[in-house]
């Protein structure tokens, strides 16, 4: 097990308690014994942080406006059904707008809203972060996949 040095202590515990207390802030009302009717991870985080919410996302920060078929193509692997029923998540969210146009053929068009962009930020700040951290992540798994063959 790896030590760590007196200073890397005095950080963690100064992290430690700056992090106490801001779930204290965030989750510290919450009674265990009466749930909220809406949980903010459960009810409000969830629904925009699986795979494909996410991709949707970053793919309508980068193309600023797409059709269906168009967001389908760039998201390999999704289905028409998951694809429809994020959208329809996000939008009721208010993270995606969709404005239909009165054509032959009907055309759909879906972009970010502001509130989506800011989600997006934030998204791709942890982005940021987990690239950089990502050299180390994959050292401890390589580790730790050494450890478990022994």
């Amino acid at each position: 097990m790896e030590k760590l040095s007196i200073e890397e202590e005095t950080v963690v515990d100064n992290q430690g308690i700056d992090l106490k207390k801001k779930i204290k802030n965030i989750f510290g009302h919450l009674d265990p014994n009466n749930p909220p009717d809406i949980c903010p991870i459960r009810d409000v985080l969830a629904p925009v942080t699986d795979k494909w919410s996410i991709l949707i996302i970053i793919f309508l920060g980068v193309y600023t406006t797409l059709r269906f078929n168009e967001l389908k193509r760039h998201i390999y692997g999704i289905s028409s059904k998951t694809l429809t029923e994020r959208l329809k998540l996000l939008k009721r969210d208010g993270y995606v707008l969709r404005k239909m146009y009165p054509e032959v053929p009907i055309r759909v068009e879906y972009q970010l809203t502001k509130f989506g962009y800011q989600y997006l930020e934030q998204l791709l700040n942890l982005t940021e972060w987990i690239n950089s951290a990502m050299p180390d992540i994959i050292k401890k798994r390589h580790k730790f996949n050494v450890i478990i063959k022994k």
